[in-house]
């Protein structure tokens, strides 16, 4: 059985979008809710998450994004970068502990403190482009750790699996045609930010799926797309975007995943890093709207890397 560590921090609840905005604090309240009551919390070893400095943010993002960023932090109030995405006075401090926790997650796994990470953040990440905020996204968390993981530990080849209903158009800005990553998403499409269907470099696999997929095409893909990739490239570590907005409950989207296709999923990326990545993988929390499926999905997650 895999000790599975849990990256978050007191700050990521700071982080207020406004009335009736889905992606709220109460979405860390209900898996925090979920792991107690599913005695998950027991298995688990949790961990604060440090702040991320200038220099982790700075390869993936440009300095001036991480300047303007800083710069439009509000001191009350909210401060709206897009239609989506906004700033409280506490949203910095968040989204610095939310790429931080990814860079920490790193170091402990690969220093063999625990054997695998999740980091239950927010704000989210994969929206975030190198020079772009959008998608409730400010700092881009999982392509943060995958290049903290190449460049302060000497990882040659890594590889970001992202099964958010949203296709992660800021990873994918990130990673393409960049020697020493790859990059295989899912999403639903056509569908926000209506993004991941053109011509693609060799080291993007993007595989949409069309609105009202269940569980079995998720199922179909991995294992007839993603890991005969994963496979070719041999990566020497997992990184995961784990958005459960395309669970069956999430009114967010129009696909039709259940918690054991995320469990399903989450196994067969276990089994693959354990064979050729020495059980090495972190995820990070993407999306996921409706509370009770959010918690569940994410213990489902949980149980597929802890294993048996």
């Amino acid at each position: 059985m895999a000790t599975v560590g849990v990256f978050t921090s007191p700050a990521c609840n700071l982080h207020d979008t406004g009335e009736n905005h889905p992606e709220c604090p109460a979405r860390l309240d209900a898996i925090q809710d979920q792991l107690l009551s599913s005695g998950m919390e027991y298995v688990l070893r949790f961990f604060d998450a440090p702040e991320a400095t200038r220099e982790q943010l700075e390869r993936v993002h440009t300095p001036d994004y991480v300047a303007s960023i800083f710069a439009r932090a509000p001191s009350e109030g909210i401060e709206v970068l897009d239609e989506d995405t906004r700033m409280c006075p506490q949203s910095l401090a968040a989204a610095l502990h939310a790429a931080g926790a990814a860079v920490d997650a790193v170091d402990k796994v690969i220093d063999g403190e625990v054997n695998s990470a999740f980091c239950s953040v927010r704000p989210p990440g994969h929206h975030a482009e190198r020079e772009k905020a959008m998608g409730f996204c400010l700092f881009n968390n999982i392509a943060i750790g995958a290049a903290h993981a190449r460049a302060a530990h000497s990882l040659e080849r890594v590889a970001i699996l992202d099964f958010d209903v949203h296709h992660g158009n800021g990873t994918e800005d990130f990673v393409a045609g960049r020697e020493g990553y790859l990059l295989c998403s899912s999403f639903q499409s056509p569908y926000y930010p209506f993004s991941g269907t053109g011509e693609l470099p060799a080291n993007i696999v993007n595989t949409p799926l069309e609105a009202g997929a269940e569980g079995d095409a998720l199922r179909d893909l991995v294992s007839n797309q993603w890991l005969p990739v994963l496979e070719k490239f041999k990566p020497q570590m997992l990184f995961i975007s784990a958005g459960f907005d395309g669970h069956i409950e999430d009114a967010m989207a129009q696909l039709r995943f259940r918690e054991e296709d995320y469990l399903w999923v989450t196994e067969r990326l276990r089994e693959f890093a354990d064979t050729h990545c020495d059980g090495r993988i972190v995820s990070a929390l993407e999306g996921g709207y409706a509370l009770s499926a959010l918690g569940r999905s994410v213990v489902a997650h949980l149980k597929g890397l802890i294993g048996g």
